[in-house]
This record gives structure tokens, C-alpha cells and sequence, in this order.
């Protein structure tokens, strides 16, 4: 598994520190085994040799079964000093845990000698009996019939309802022409005649609710026969998914470099002491590339010098994944696998965002301010408030700057990536007017950004639904089913070095929403320059707030801003 280099690093330097996974550009080094990983890929796939997955990225590709996967590589250092690379994939390849040259599962779920395949048939076993149960024929007439019984019940009673109210109008419209024309005896009589009618017709009512409720609660009764059962299979199978769950977690075991071995759960509770109700680890622990790699590494004493993930195949529709671009190590499964137990003895990179929120010096410029409203210009690389570490932010710098401003100030925020114009608000009337604006949509806003490439049309708008990525958090994720709408204009500008000068104008304001909407393969599928969250990191990411259109909350006067335009193609 541990593999040698085939081209020549005898003039690259060994990093220093091993990789922050969450955030990192990958070490000269760990490029060089990435693209030795990719010529092997590209190897087996063309030549059908070993293995064969549909990775959709060849024109013979079959349209079904489409998948892209992650993969990683850690180049490491043996005991004689020797440098080399161990190679690994994400979840499974090729319905396999274990393929040649790449490093084993923590844990293989698909040995048949180990207990998971067992659970997993036991499992099987009685989720095929649920469903032979919902699914038999006797229990869905059951259920047609109970449904078809309540129906004709609730038309008939209503039927028997309205007959009520249409016979209490005409005996009410009796009772008033006969007092003007019966005697008082006659009259008596028909009164009597009219209320033993009515009380029939709420007889009848009485009985039909009686004999519709004596059918359904026997229909119910044959139902039931079927629901105790199902839920008494259901409720071993839950216990029994439990147990398995249980048992995984204590037996997906994770060492570190002092042969220190801890279980997922044991991580996961120390991890999120303060927070147990997030201390069940998710499913999939230690499927992931990095875990597997470093694991392998510990168990064969090789020493972890740096790491690189990156996609591979066709992008997903949900997440964006650009074929053999970088990634991070997702924060969900792995930042308290890593975190807490894996890397611990070994000196790692600090992570760069943090440095370059602590050391961002450059100043916010104040393009307007009156009594009830402050327009600003944000520099890149600032928060719009403060974060869990970092407190330094626009609200921060504010509240120095203006000591007397009293309620809420951000009326909305701007990605810390993003320069440009924010609004503020100086007293809370100010802050609510604003806010409903931004509500209503009435204001206007219009970005510039730097695409890395060139779209195929000049105009357009996109409209993909937004929410977060729970996995890797806060970076969003397209959803149609539990998505927030969010619809993009957009124009280009100009084209020029395969890149792309465009103009934004976001009808809504999801988080992330322009970038991506931008890199999403059903957006523009290029994503902005510079983008280290959906694209790939260079010096800043190429976004701005060029302009903001609005009402003044008290004056009620319209007022524009646009700023100077910080970058070019």
C-alpha cells in the first residue's frame, strides 16, 4: 500500500507541519500523488483493468448509475526515512472496501465473517417481512375499505346534516305564515307537528352516526390485527438497528500516532461534552478518505507528512464537486475524528482562515452616514458580526467608531470573502424600516465578480433552491426538496483570459447564494475566482457589493451608492 513516487521530489521540501485538512492548498508534494493517483484511475478505467466504476466523465459512460467519488492521498514517511504515498477512496469503489493499491476500511461492513453482514441479514430479514406485511393483499383491502367506509360516511352525514338545516328553513317559513293565518289551537298543533319532524331528522342523524361508527370500528379492528404486528416487527428491527449502530461505532476503532486507539463513539462523547445531544457519531464514520489514510498510516508506524482529497467523475446535483479539484476533509464525520483523537501528537498547520481574520487590517471606509443610517464599505476577508473565535467584525469596529448607536446595527451581512457596500442602521427605528425593506425586496443590490472561466450566455437568471449542508457546514447545498427558494440575474461584462467579468443582481439573499449559483453545475458552472469554499483559493475571492438602491427609513428619500470597483480582468 505504501507507494513510491514516480517523478523526481528530490528538490521539493518536506512540509514542516502536517495539513490543517479543513482548509488548506495542497503541498507540491501532495500534488504530485494526486496526479500519480489520477494516471492510475484513468488506467483502470480505460482499460477495463481490476475494478470498474461509472464515473461519468467519458463519452461511452452509460448515462445510468452515474457517480463521482472522492479520493485521497497522504504522503508519508516510513522508519528508514523513506518518502511514498498511501491512497484511499471514499465509502466504497466498485461495491468493494477493499481494491489493490488503495488502503483498507477502518472497519469492513461487508466481511461476511464479521458480525455487521449477520445484523445486516437479520435486518434485511425483517424488513422484508414489514413490508410483506404492508404491502399484503388482504391489509391494503383492509384499507381500501376503511377509506372507502369513512368516505361514504362523512358524504352521507353531511348530506343527512344539510337535509336538516334545508327542512329547519321551510318549517321556520310555515311557522310564520301560519301565525298570521291559523288560530292559536291550530297553530299549537302544527308547532308540535314541525318539532316532532325535527326531532326525527336528528334521530336520524343520531342513528347513522351510530351505525357508521359501529363499521369503522370494526373495519378498524381487522386493521389492527395488521398495525400490532407491524409494529411489534418494527420495533425489533428498530431495536435490533440500534444494537448494530451501537456495536459499530465501538468497533470502527481509530489509532493515532502514539498508538493511542479510541472508538467512534468514545471521540464523539469527548468531542461534544458540552453538547451531548450531538455526541452520537453520524452514519458512515470513517468512510471518509482522510480517516482511512491516516489510520492505515498509524497501523503500518509510517509517518503522516501531509494530505490532499480531491473529487473525481461527474458533479453532483446537490453538492458542488468539480471533477479532480481539492476539497477539504468534511466536518461532520471528520473534524472530531481528526481533530480530537487522529492528529493529536502530530504538529499541524494552523488554519489559515483564522490567521487571516486575526492579522485583516485593512479599514472599513464610510461612503454616507446621516442621523439614522450609515453606508459602508467592507474590506474582504472581514465578518459582517462577530464569530464563535474571531470577534473582530463590522459590528465590532462600529461599536468603537460610533459608541452611542443603540439596538441592532447589521441589517444585513455580506460573506467575510466579500467586499463591498453594507447598510447600517444607527438607532432601531432605523434598523426595523430597513429591515422591512429588505423584506419586501425593494431594495436593490448589484455585485461584480471574477468567474474562473468563460459561460456560454451573455444574460440570464438562475434559480436554484438553497440550505446548508449539514455535512459541511456553512457551505450550502441545492435542494428542491428542503431548499429556500433563491433566483440570480446576472449579465456579463466583460471576457477576457478565460475569465469572466459579470454583474450580479440577487432577487433574493440565501446564504452563499451567489457563489453557488455560480459554481453549481446547474448555474453557470464556473465558479468566482478565488472561491474557497466552491472553487479554488487564490488571493481573495473576486466578489463585490458594487451597488445598493433604497429608501432613507425616516427622510424617505432614494438613495444610490456604488463603489469603486477593486479588481479587473
Amino acid at each position: 500500500m505504501f507507494i513510491p513516487f514516480t517523478s523526481d521530489i528530490s528538490k521539493l521540501e518536506k512540509p514542516k507541519r502536517f495539513t490543517f485538512p479543513f482548509y488548506y492548498q495542497p503541498h507540491p508534494l501532495a500534488k504530485l500523488a494526486s496526479q500519480q493517483l489520477q494516471k492510475h484511475l484513468e488506467n483502470v478505467i480505460l482499460h477495463q483493468k481490476d475494478w470498474y466504476h461509472n464515473f461519468g466523465i467519458y463519452e461511452n459512460d452509460p448515462i445510468e448509475g452515474r457517480l463521482g467519488k472522492m479520493f485521497g492521498v497522504l504522503v508519508c514517511e516510513d522508519q528508514e526515512g523513506n518518502l511514498g504515498q498511501l491512497w484511499a477512496f471514499s465509502g466504497k469503489l466498485a461495491n468493494s472496501n477493499t481494491l489493490d493499491k488503495f488502503v483498507p476500511a477502518v472497519f469492513d461492513t461487508l466481511d461476511n465473517n464479521l458480525f455487521y453482514k449477520k445484523q445486516e441479514q437479520k435486518l434485511n430479514e425483517y424488513t422484508g417481512i414489514l413490508n410483506n406485511l404492508k404491502n399484503s393483499k388482504d391489509y391494503q383491502i383492509l384499507l381500501e375499505k376503511e377509506q372507502s367506509i369513512s368516505q361514504q360516511k362523512d358524504r352521507e352525514i353531511l348530506q343527512q346534516k344539510n337535509r336538516i338545516k334545508t327542512l329547519k328553513k321551510q318549517r321556520d317559513q310555515k311557522r310564520l305564515e301560519a301565525e298570521k293565518t291559523l288560530n292559536h289551537s291550530d297553530f299549537e298543533k302544527l308547532k308540535e307537528t314541525l318539532s316532532n319532524e325535527s326531532k326525527k331528522e336528528s334521530i336520524l342523524l343520531k342513528k347513522m352516526s351510530k351505525y357508521w361508527k359501529y363499521q369503522t370500528e370494526n373495519i378498524q379492528k381487522e386493521i389492527k390485527t395488521y398495525k400490532d404486528q407491524i409494529e411489534e416487527i418494527g420495533k425489533k428491527r428498530a431495536l435490533l438497528s440500534l444494537e448494530t449502530q451501537q456495536k459499530l461505532f465501538d468497533s470502527y476503532l481509530f489509532l493515532n500516532i502514539n498508538q493511542e486507539n479510541k472508538s467512534a463513539l468514545k471521540i464523539f462523547q469527548e468531542y461534544f461534552k458540552d453538547h451531548p445531544q450531538r455526541s452520537l457519531p453520524p452514519a458512515g464514520i470513517g468512510e471518509c478518505a482522510a480517516p482511512k489514510l491516516l489510520q492505515y498510516a498509524f497501523k503500518e508506524k509510517l509517518k503522516p507528512l501531509c494530505i490532499a482529497e480531491f473529487w473525481w467523475g461527474i458533479s453532483p446535483s446537490s453538492n458542488i464537486r468539480k471533477h479532480q479539484q481539492f476539497y477539504p476533509s468534511c466536518r461532520s464525520k471528520c473534524e472530531p475524528l481528526l481533530l480530537q483523537h487522529m492528529l493529536k501528537g502530530l504538529e499541524i498547520e494552523e488554519n489559515p482562515l483564522e490567521q487571516e481574520l486575526c492579522q485583516n487590517d485593512k479599514e472599513i471606509k464610510i461612503l454616507y452616514q446621516d442621523k439614522d443610517i450609515l453606508v459602508i464599505h467592507k474590506p474582504h476577508e472581514l465578518l459582517s458580526v462577530p464569530g464563535k473565535k474571531i470577534k473582530d467584525s463590522v459590528y465590532s469596529r462600529i461599536l468603537d467608531k460610533f459608541p452611542r448607536i443603540t439596538g441592532s446595527i447589521i441589517v444585513h451581512r455580506l460573506d467575510m470573502s466579500t467586499s463591498g457596500i453594507m447598510l447600517l442602521a444607527k438607532h432601531p427605528r432605523a434598523y426595523k424600516k430597513l429591515q422591512k425593506q429588505f423584506i419586501e425586496r425593494s431594495i436593490s443590490k448589484t455585485y461584480l465578480a471574477i468567474l474562473d472561466g468563460y459561460i456560454p450566455k451573455e444574460e440570464g437568471k438562475i434559480s436554484l433552491p438553497l440550505r446548508v449542508d449539514l455535512d459541511n457546514r456553512p457551505q450550502q447545498m441545492v435542494c428542491y426538496e428542503y431548499g429556500k427558494p433563491a433566483t440570480t440575474l446576472y449579465k456579463v461584462l466583460k471576457e477576457q483570459h478565460n475569465k469572466t467579468l459579470i454583474e450580479f443582481s440577487p432577487i433574493t439573499g440565501r446564504t452563499h447564494q451567489l457563489r453557488v449559483h455560480s459554481s453549481h453545475v446547474d448555474g453557470l458552472n464556473t465558479p468566482i475566482l478565488g472561491d474557497d469554499l466552491y472553487g479554488t483559493i487564490k488571493d481573495r475571492l473576486y466578489l463585490h457589493a458594487w451597488k445598493i438602491k433604497f429608501t432613507q427609513p425616516i427622510t424617505k428619500e432614494e438613495l444610490i451608492f456604488e463603489t469603486d470597483i477593486p479588481f479587473d480582468i
